[in-house]
């Protein structure tokens, strides 16, 4: 071994020992005769000193350090003079008596400090220097111990750890496959899994009734802050249950991650219909660390002269609790704000009840003070609330009156990432119309049973079927989702007919699957959490990327390794694969 230490464990109880330590030069600090260096390594930093008097030899080598310099010392731990609260090590430091350069290093792109001076582009360019930086390190470390957590958690409730295949068949259902020509079978072709969907439900299929696997999953779309074309998922499959048993053994799967990752007790996970969350929230994924509940006013507020809101199909709004002092140049800073292209919204409506009991409102001269009065009544409002009205389309509408909530959420300072609140969002619809292939399209995935009663809406009212689908949603944020699946080979045929496949597609497509349930399917479900996610709001951050060893940029390229890229001729001949190339 080439350290008997590691830079981030020794203490008080350690001086007067001999030590081994081997790492990065974080930075050097020359004093004249005497020199400094903070040595590095993922466990912590250790204070190095070079003495120009004893050990002149080792005191010149150290001048010459660079940063990031591979080094390894011998020495012996003494108490330091001026300790250091910030460090672990800060009570210590080591006297060097002898000094190796393992390996020497360029000057970085950027600093290696907590704080960089490095931009995003450059570090993933660099991003092997990029981990050496404690935020991504304390990241990679939260991803391991919410990983292990995980599969302890599910090897106690009973279930195996099964992988599944990479190269799988493309379906024509979900998002983009990405594709892997078959050398050996000309013209053909693999798909990287979106998911591993079929496999897990032929596991249930087979008897291993308690499935899981964090597995590496593709999908070919546009990227975002928490979308990667390759992602982490935690996959469930459960036999012989019903939703509420999936649920529970979830909910108790989250609860465990923050008792034992955070250490926080959470343990209440309401349910939500999917109807009422769009109704009142806007959103399939509401924020529930506020509330803002949306506030319907068609009839209070229609036929009065007002044209912008006689003619909207919905008129609806929410109540800031106690911002009625609200100035007019934040008004008009949040009128913009719904103006905005990817917004969309005509404009903004909105009522002060001033703390003096008097209602002033952006549409005085159509409303009179006993009609704005009935309006907080039904924002169940108080003197000091401010009220925000949108109108429009209902579906656009509630979107657009979505945004603002959070956006108000933010600036009430209501939307605190150490806050967490879960919620089940639950009874999707089952089918949602495509206006461009003029058909209808499984919400989750062609194999999500409808409910029960619903089953006969199937060949009358498609879209008022509901299914037994349901998503965690936490802090806004979609953590996974899941349904009861369809186990019953003439349901699961049913169902392919009303997704717009023939007989020969369906059985093309998913024949051994259908095959499969004829010989002694048991009802069975699951979930998939996205692990990644998860980790980045446990992490507190928005962004996923942080959380992944080696992400993608928004261009899903790699460009620390320049990838994707072209190939070789003779690998596209192989491949029977004939590339036009564009023409310059």
């Amino acid at each position: 071994m080439l350290r008997t230490h590691t830079c981030g464990e020794l203490r008080i109880s350690d001086i007067n020992s001999t030590v081994k330590l081997s790492g990065w030069v974080q930075r050097s600090r020359d004093l004249g005769g005497m020199t400094f260096i903070d040595l590095r390594d993922r466990y912590g930093i250790t204070q190095l000193v070079f003495n120009m008097e004893t050990h002149p030899k080792q005191g010149e080598q150290a001048r010459k350090l660079g940063r990031e310099y591979v080094i390894q010392i011998t020495g012996k731990v003494a108490e330091r003079s001026n300790k250091n609260a910030k460090i672990a090590t800060g009570d210590i430091e080591i006297i060097v008596d002898d000094l190796t350069i393992l390996n020497k290093a360029k000057l970085p792109p950027f600093t290696i400090e907590d704080d960089t001076d490095g931009g995003e582009e450059l570090r993933m360019k660099y991003r092997y220097l990029d981990l050496r930086r404690n935020p991504l390190r304390k990241a990679m470390e939260l991803r391991h111990k919410m990983a292990i957590t995980t599969r302890n958690y599910l090897d106690k409730q009973g279930f195996f750890e099964i992988e599944t295949p990479y190269l799988i068949k493309s379906t024509p259902e979900g998002a983009r496959d990405f594709i892997v020509p078959s050398r050996m079978n000309a013209n053909q072709f693999y798909a990287l899994p979106q998911s591993p969907q079929t496999f897990k439900q032929l596991l249930m299929v087979a008897g291993y009734d308690r499935y899981y696997q964090i597995v590496k999953c593709f999908r070919d779309e546009d990227l975002r802050a928490d979308r990667q074309p390759e992602f982490t998922q935690i996959d469930c499959e459960m036999a012989f249950v019903e939703q509420e048993d999936i649920l529970n053994t979830f909910e108790g799967l989250t609860s465990y991650l923050f008792k034992e990752v955070k250490g926080l007790d959470i343990s209440n996970f309401p349910r939500m219909d999917y109807a009422d969350a769009m109704k009142f929230y806007g959103s399939d994924k509401p924020d529930m660390r506020f509330d803002m509940r949306f506030v319907e006013l068609n009839d209070l507020a229609q036929n009065k002269g007002f044209v912008v809101f006689d003619q909207a199909e919905l008129v609806i709004g929410i109540n800031a609790s106690g911002m009625a002092e609200y100035t007019r140049k934040q008004l008009d800073q949040l009128t913009d704000f719904v103006k905005k292209p990817q917004i969309g919204a005509a404009g903004l409506v909105y009522v002060k009840y001033n703390t003096d009991g008097t209602l002033k409102s952006s549409v005085d001269k159509f409303y009179s003070s006993e009609e704005l009065q009935k309006w907080a009544e039904r924002f169940a409002a108080k003197p000091g609330d401010l009220m925000l009205i949108l109108s429009g389309g209902t579906d656009k509408v509630r979107k657009q009156l979505n945004e603002l909530r959070l956006e108000m959420g933010n600036r009430m300072g209501l939307r605190n990432p150490n806050t967490f609140a879960p919620l089940w969002v639950v009874d999707f619809p089952l089918l949602e119309w495509d206006e461009e292939s003029g058909r209808y399209h499984a919400m989750h995935h062609p194999f999500t049973s409808p409910k029960k009663e619903d089953i006969e809406l199937l060949s009358t009212d498609p879209g008022k079927v509901r299914a037994n689908a349901y998503d965690l949603v936490i802090n806004g944020v979609e953590i996974g989702g899941g349904s009861i699946r369809i186990h019953d080979r003439d349901l699961q045929k049913l169902m392919f007919k009303h997704l717009g496949f023939t007989d020969e597609e369906a059985q093309a497509q998913f024949g051994f699957l259908m095959d499969a349930f004829e010989f002694g399917a048991p009802p069975h479900g699951g979930v998939a959490f996205g692990f990644d996610r998860i980790t980045s709001l446990f992490g507190g951050s928005d962004s996923i990327r942080d959380y992944i060893a080696f992400p993608k940029n928004n261009s899903g390229r790699d460009i620390m390794i320049d990838s994707p890229s072209p190939i070789a001729q003779e690998q596209l001949d192989e491949l029977r694969l004939n590339l036009v190339k564009a023409k310059k």
